[in-house]
């Protein structure tokens, strides 16, 4: 991808999250982020760290600079609203509210552990930050239509991003979403797709061809752009983008990013590390970050 973006056509012990964000530069914010989700899979000893680790560049920049969301407003209906559909990547989103500070580090020891506070998929029950729960794909474009929709009626201020996966795109009740928002202009929505490119039973093109989804959804009446999904500078740049009509951006990512042995690996949506490779992969973390 180029640097420029194209386009077409019970609640939680919180943290000091004011100390948390601002005591890291972004690499090492990221370093971070990515250490925590690979140290709590293998604890847990659970699937998804590939799909976790094509999102986390998404979710740092919508929580660390986008996305107004704070431990102040969270109850306020005029904040903003991020929704990760693709909720079996949790691990991704535990760890950047972890490091945001709107977790405390017993839920992220507790990740789906026997009696622990977080499961694999996201319960919205569990925090004020778990906008909903998640688990069965092609839902989350549509609860996020619904919420874009009601901050609408009720004259509510505030943007909806939802993140979903490129395989996701397969589920029919997608594209209705896709044909609702466009149909009532909710350009308070933004929809992020993570395009990794690889999905449970194999390449997503193999499954279902994708080449063309940004024309696809450009059809039904959104303004649609491509970028370097594992880019921050480009990310931050298309997630700021406001318009009169939806917008959609297709952010090209590498499923298991900042691990070489884990990157474009389709074992590693179901594969958890072992002790040797826990320590490879926090050995190169620490050398790319």
């Amino acid at each position: 991808m180029s640097n420029s973006f194209e386009k077409n056509g019970t609640a939680p012990t919180y943290l000091n999250a004011t100390f948390v964000s601002k005591c890291c530069s972004k690499e090492r914010m990221l370093k971070e982020i990515r250490e925590t989700i690979v140290n709590m899979v293998y604890r847990a000893n659970v699937s998804h760290i590939g799909s976790a680790l094509s999102i986390a560049d998404i979710l740092y920049v919508l929580y660390y600079k986008v996305a107004d969301i704070n431990l102040e407003n969270i109850n306020s209906k005029d904040r903003d609203i991020i929704i990760l559909s693709k909720a079996h990547a949790s691990a991704a989103l535990y760890s950047v509210l972890y490091h945001k500070g709107f977790l405390s580090k017993d839920y992220i020891d507790g990740y789906s552990v026997d009696n622990g506070k977080l499961p694999c998929h996201i319960d919205k029950d569990k925090s004020k930050f778990f906008e909903v729960s998640g688990g069965s794909l092609g839902h989350g474009a549509s609860l996020g239509a619904g919420f874009a929709f009601a901050k609408k009626i009720d004259n509510n201020s505030g943007r909806v991003f939802v993140i979903v996966g490129d395989g996701e795109c397969n589920e029919g009740s997608f594209w209705e979403a896709i044909m609702f928002i466009s149909t009532h202009k909710l350009n308070n929505y933004t929809l992020i797709v993570d395009y990794n490119k690889l999905q449970g039973f194999g390449t997503t093109n193999e499954v279902i061809c994708q080449n063309n989804l940004a024309e696809r959804i450009k059809a039904f009446g959104f303004n649609v752009y491509e970028i370097d999904g594992n880019n921050t500078e480009e990310i931050e740049e298309a997630l700021k983008i406001q318009a009169e009509i939806p917008i959609a951006i297709i952010a090209h990512t590498v499923k298991g990013k900042g691990i070489s042995f884990m990157e474009n690996k389709l074992e590693w949506h179901y594969k958890s590390p072992n002790e040797e490779q826990l320590k490879i992969a926090l050995s190169e973390l620490k050398e790319k970050y």
